[in-house]
């Protein structure tokens, strides 16, 4: 399988290299040529799922067998052996926890695979990385526990200061690896993102520390994140839910990565119905649907902080698409919503592409509190805010000849505050993370400035 930049311009990569790559040259996120279909037959292991699934995206580049042994030793580290269980919410609704990895995030689902995967290609090519990223909150945790132990690999993760949890900072800041680098940015987290992708822009640069990406901007983690679709639709089948007229997903979306990898799945042939994008209080992706033009505004901190975002990177990986696939046209779009802070697509694009799949809905915060509260009285749950804001989202399309599935993206105990406020119960955190508040915190504090933050990366990785 080859691939191509958003934007046009920039080489045609095998897999290995555009995973490498990370970002295109010329500032675009790469895509495979064409959309495979998925293999007719599926099995319903997690790990040999996940390498039936992503094995048209790879081609000939990782045999069979390196393929499954790379996914079943990623995925031997989540805490349920199913990987990513379903459980039952209400009447015709379910939720996909994807919180069982090491650091309580759906992120771990793909980067425990990226990980492994980078491990061997670096070791195939004899090579040496410089991960950069930047993370509302789960990304940052997920990517260094990946890769915390890969010798070939250095990463320094980019998260706005007092705009995370407390767990989620400290998933990050105390973890003491020699090649592990976290900075505070006095920003938010679209500012720590321009400033990644400015790194990436500098061609000087980019060769001199050998970047790469964890972000959804690389294309691994988009991949790896369309098997759970996949695994849920298997496991309400197996249930005996019938999925005949497909299965809608209520998705809280902040990158836009999580949704897009659901809609990538119906590509390749998943029988998913509808995908519901769910938003916060930063709802330009709700306003986005409703209105056909893209605008920005400026960022509100809420309670569900991983989705407080207003530029959805993985949104110009479905506009490619709108644009039948012309780079040009995509690049100068996504260059006024830079310079401008909006712009619109056509109707036809809208009714096309947009329409018979998408819906949206907006949760604010006390919204997300009322439907944390309303779930725990309920069932006895406790979810997280990310999680609320999908359940919300759900609620508002149900359907009763269409089961509805919310992904939980995250463990209560990574946001206690908001949870405990709800339900008046503070969830604890899983037992290999109860010490996390006892360790002591390795992290540099830097100003919004790229010269600043390339300085901190270039001392990080001359061992200075």
């Amino acid at each position: 399988m080859q691939y191509v930049s958003t934007r046009g311009t920039a080489p045609v990569l095998s897999f290995a290299d555009a995973v490498l790559a990370g970002l295109a040259t010329d500032g675009g996120l790469y895509v495979p040529q064409q959309w495979p279909s998925a293999p007719d037959t599926l099995t319903t292991d997690y790990a040999s799922l996940a390498a039936s699934v992503m094995a048209p995206f790879i081609g000939d580049e990782i045999d069979a067998n390196t393929l499954q042994k790379l996914c079943t030793t990623a995925y031997s580290t989540f805490r349920d052996p199913r990987v990513t269980p379903l459980v039952p919410l209400e009447a015709n609704h379910w939720m996909l926890e994807l919180f069982h990895g090491p650091t309580l995030a759906f992120k771990d689902v793909a980067l425990q695979f990226l990980g492994q995967l980078f491990d061997m290609l670096l070791e195939q090519r004899d090579e040496h990385i410089t991960i950069v990223g930047a993370t509302s909150g789960d990304t940052g945790s997920a990517a260094i526990d990946g890769v915390k132990n890969c010798s070939r690999v250095k990463i320094v993760i980019l998260y706005p200061e007092g705009r995370v949890s407390d767990v989620q900072r400290r998933q990050m800041t105390t973890v003491n690896s020699p090649n592990v680098k976290t900075l505070a940015v006095n920003g938010t987290f679209d500012d720590c993102q321009d400033l990644v992708k400015a790194m990436f822009n500098n061609q000087k640069f980019r060769e001199q520390q050998r970047l790469s990406a964890v972000n959804s901007i690389n294309w691994a983690r988009i991949m790896a994140q369309v098997v759970y679709y996949f695994s849920a639709a298997q496991q309400l089948a197996s249930s005996g839910v019938s999925i005949s007229n497909g299965v809608s997903f209520s998705v809280p979306t902040g990158n836009f990565g999580n949704v897009l990898s659901g809609w990538i799945a119906r590509q390749m042939g998943a029988p998913i119905h509808q995908l519901i994008v769910g938003s916060n209080s930063n709802d330009i992706l709700t306003r986005f649907f409703a209105t056909q033009e893209m605008r920005a505004q400026s960022v509100q901190p809420t309670l569900s902080p991983s989705m407080d975002i207003q530029v959805s990177s993985n949104f110009e990986r479905l506009l490619f698409e709108m644009n039948n696939r012309d780079g040009a046209r995509t690049a100068d779009q996504l260059g006024r919503f830079r310079s401008e802070g909006a712009f619109a697509v056509s109707p036809e694009q809208y009714n096309t592409w947009l329409a018979p799949v998408f819906r949206a809905a907006r949760c604010d915060d006390a919204t997300t509190l009322e439907v944390i509260r309303d779930v725990f009285e309920k069932t006895g749950q406790l979810i997280d805010p990310h999680t609320a804001v999908g359940v919300f989202g759900a609620r508002q399309h149900l359907a009763a000849d269409i089961p509805m599935v919310t992904l939980a993206t995250a463990h209560a105990a990574k946001f206690p505050d908001a949870v405990e406020k709800a339900t008046g119960s503070r969830p604890s955190l899983p037992a290999h993370l109860a010490d996390l508040f006892d360790h002591e915190e390795y992290v540099t504090t830097v100003e919004n400035d790229l010269e600043a933050v390339q300085n901190a990366v270039a001392r990080f990785t001359s061992g200075a």
